[in-house]
């Protein structure tokens, strides 16, 4: 970059029509001209410009050069700007190329998924070649593919998110390398000669790309960890943390500041709160808990309930911008994977001085609110206090002692609380009845290990009303909280959830016709309007399936800054308060009601952006757990082989069925090509797939008898085969009643019309969601599977 020494107007006279120099001067001794005033500088000319022209324009001395230069690096990077051929500076708005992230896909193609929302452009495998899964591109639309979808080509990629990548070593012909276990990555790593470390063929690593993708060439990697073979345990768990790009140690500095942490609260630190020690607070979670966030109270008074939520004051002790505040943030929420736990703060923290553990001071957020008679809540106040947990108490212990009370035994003097939580449980029960909230049922299930750290049996988990007791009392805490910020006009993170789109809600009700419903609530249904609905398909055999189809046309619960209200819990304003120790969204809020109540602003910087990045760990999570239970349930579906089960149609796609197995709570695909002699098409909008010859039909809900004909640990895909006719495989009595075994034999089995989808039959509760567009649980405490830190 060359030097002005005649710009066409002075340093001065330019550089101080920067409308953002005071900023630059707050940030920087010698400031340089702002990210805007270089992008409006650049839209003054019309034409794009060279690097030397724009110092020139600017007056960049020679000392600012360097400085500079990486500020021009950057804006590219963020997408910005972008050099032509000629490496001339354009303003990427001018070229109307789409900013974005490469979505692959595990059959070579991928999309460009656009950072605007808009809608995605399809990339063919050619340009697939030139970025990985996860990858920062500029794109550009050139057309329509033969589907008629919107296609795109890749002009630039901003970023290689892709650094390391977990999978398996192989050799072929002489050639090493790692196939990715992110299946969304279909470019094989190679590996050099000599960058293979101490890993033997077949062994799963962890591999550093020293050389990227390129259009023709494969990235090229380095070994730099050995995990081991795919049978040792605990090596579904590794995996998912590399190939996740899960932050699983935490670095130096943030242990350092976790070890200087007091054991338990000074009394210096109870200056400025209130003291709550006298009430018996106590903690209700489940057995294996360790990490306490919320303690309750409840009386009744003035006709109505006092009820007292204890949230634990982490916000206390990690300080914005701290080492702990960053790793936090760069964690985004605790991941809980059977058998561990990856937590979100240091153990210090989360299992002890931040924890509401028993017998215990602590410091603590209060909301302190009264509830009426009929489940309103007429007043609230929020203040920091310290408490005294008066006992750590279980689901299944307070469910027992409010139907057998002589079995509290030691726990007696708790009983009038436990009595109080209860009744007021009914009135906010009926509260939400009224709001019209969406209730769905559905199974969770629980995993039992044997001592070889593998799948015993897989159980459902029975929840109780001591868990709705809690989950109440969560969402009357969050709801006031969410008030109370936006009362003090406080931008804050908002738990969103969205109602259906118009596509999804015309395909919900062309659905639903087919079987004489109708979703009432015009173009702008409401959540009393689905709840309404599920009511009135409750009796149905085919309930499960309506009501799957209706969860699924619900969008995701997101968080964001932008108040849409929260559609399936029908509150207007909503937010998440209760849990600071495990998700950084609510740790954030903590921050906020402090400053509202000095009367100061919070501003941690931009929300919008925060919003996206604690949704992007959210899902991370989800979908790193979701790969760990998958291998888990191949592996013990191993012992299953060739064995025939009964089960329901959970999903239908455009390659096949995916079926549920009752006993076994396992799920599994029967592929397009084993539905038999026929082509058969897939209908999204009916949830099926049809025979064009027969028309045998294979519906979301329809049960199916199947045979276990192979498992894969390297996919993690269970492969089922459909019973047919004079099948003399093995069977399994599990899953099987009278009515089917002497159902007469047909090929296919069990296809049914729309009005007898399940034969008579109520068909099993599903459990597991493929979609992931479905809102939260309405508890919005999520089910903590806490063996341990």
């Amino acid at each position: 970059m060359t030097h002005p020494t005649n710009p066409k107007k002075s340093l001065n006279t330019l550089r101080l029509e920067d409308p953002f120099l005071e900023r630059e001067r707050e940030r920087y001794d010698n400031p340089l001209p702002s990210r805007e005033f270089v992008m409006e500088i650049l839209r003054r000319q019309g034409v794009p410009w060279s690097a030397d022209q724009l110092a020139s324009e600017l007056g960049i001395t020679e000392e600012e050069s360097i400085l500079f230069s990486r500020r021009l690096r950057a804006m590219e990077r963020d997408g910005e700007l972008i050099q032509n051929r000629r490496g001339d500076l354009c303003v990427v708005e001018k070229l109307d190329l789409i900013k974005g992230t490469v979505q692959g896909h595990p059959d070579g193609f991928g999309f460009l998924e656009p950072e605007d929302g808009s809608d995605s452009l399809f990339l063919s495998p050619r340009e697939m070649q030139k970025a990985l899964h996860g990858d920062r591109v500029m794109g550009r639309e050139i057309g329509l593919d033969r589907r008629g979808r919107r296609e795109g080509k890749i002009v630039e990629v901003l970023e290689r998110t892709n650094t390391h990548i977990v999978g398996r070593l192989i050799i072929e012909h002489g050639i090493m390398m790692v196939v990715p276990e992110n299946k969304r990555i279909t470019q094989d790593i190679l590996i050099p000669t000599g960058n293979e470390g101490a890993a033997k063929a077949g062994e799963v690593v962890n591999v550093k790309l020293i050389a990227q993708v390129a259009r023709y060439s494969k990235p090229v990697g380095q070994v730099v960890e050995v995990l081991g073979q795919y049978s040792d345990p605990g090596m579904e768990i590794e995996i998912a943390l590399r190939k996740h790009a899960l932050p699983y140690e935490f670095p130096h500095d943030v242990e350092t500041e976790a070890a200087k942490l007091p054991k338990k609260v000074l009394k210096v630190d109870f200056a400025g709160r209130e003291d709550i020690r006298h009430l018996p607070l106590v903690t209700i979670d489940g057995e294996t808990a360790r990490d306490f966030d919320d303690a309750v109270y409840c009386e009744p008074q003035d006709g109505g309930y006092r009820l007292i939520v204890a949230i634990a004051d982490v916000s206390h002790y990690v300080a914005p911008n701290s080492p702990l505040d960053k790793e936090a943030y760069n964690r985004g929420n605790s991941v809980y994977f059977p058998r561990r736990v990856i937590p979100m703060l240091p153990e210090e923290l989360s299992n002890g001085l931040c924890s509401l553990n028993p017998q215990v001071e602590r410091l603590c957020m209060v909301c302190d609110m009264q509830i009426g008679k009929l489940g309103g809540i007429s007043q609230y106040r929020f203040y920091p206090a310290v408490m005294y947990s008066h006992a750590r108490l279980t689901y299944d212990q307070v469910w027992d002692w409010l139907q057998h009370p002589e079995n509290a035994e030691e726990y007696s003097h708790l009983l009038p609380q436990l009595n109080n939580l209860n009744s007021l449980f009914k009135v906010l029960l009926k509260a939400r009845e009224r709001r019209g909230a969406i209730d769905f049922e559905t199974i969770e299930t629980q995993m039992i290990f044997n001592e070889n750290r593998k799948i015993e049996r897989i159980v459902p988990t029975q929840r109780n009303d001591a868990h709705r007791i809690i989950e109440e009392c969560m969402l009357a805490a969050n709801v006031c909280t969410a008030g109370y910020l936006k009362h003090h006009k406080q931008t804050t993170l908002y738990r969103i959830h969205g109602g259906p789109t118009p596509e999804k809600l015309t395909a919900l009700r062309e659905f639903l016709s087919e079987f004489g419903l109708g979703l009432p609530g015009g173009d702008t249904p409401q959540a009393k309007d689905y709840a309404r609905l599920l009511q009135q398909i409750k009796p149905r055999p085919d309930v499960q399936l309506l009501q799957t189809v209706m969860l699924r046309s619900l969008q995701q619960a997101i968080y964001s800054p932008d108040n849409v209200g929260h559609f399936g819990l029908a509150y207007e304003h909503y937010t998440h308060f209760t849990s600071p120790i495990r998700r950084y969204p609510d740790l954030l809020i903590h921050r906020a009601i402090k400053a509202a109540l000095t009367g100061d602003k919070y501003n941690p910087g931009n929300w919008q952006a925060l919003g996206a990045h604690c949704s992007m760990t959210e899902r991370r999570a989800d979908e790193a757990t979701r790969d760990v239970e998958s291998w888990l349930k191949c592996f013990y579906m191993q012992d299953h082989v060739g064995e025939i089960f009964h089960g329901t149609i959970s999903a239908v796609t455009g390659f096949g069925l995916f079926v549920a197995l009752d006993e076994l709570f396992v799920e599994g695909l029967i592929h397009i090509s084993e539905l038999g002699s026929d082509y058969f098409h897939y209908d999204k909008a009916r949830h099926q797939m049809l025979g064009e010859r027969t028309g045998a039909r294979f519906r979301l809900g329809d049960r199916l008898e199947v045979k276990v004909v192979k498992v894969s640990l390297d996919t993690s895909q269970i492969d089922f085969q459909l019973v047919e006719s004079g099948h003399s495989g093995r069977k399994s009595t599990r899953g099987q009643s009278k009515s089917t075994q002497n159902a007469p034999q047909t090929t296919p089995k069990a296809i049914k019309t729309p009005a007898k989808s399940s034969a008579g039959k109520k068909p099993a509760k599903k459990t597991h969601t493929r979609v992931k567009s479905t809102p939260e649980k309405p508890d919005n405490k999520p089910r903590k599977r806490k063996q341990g830190h």
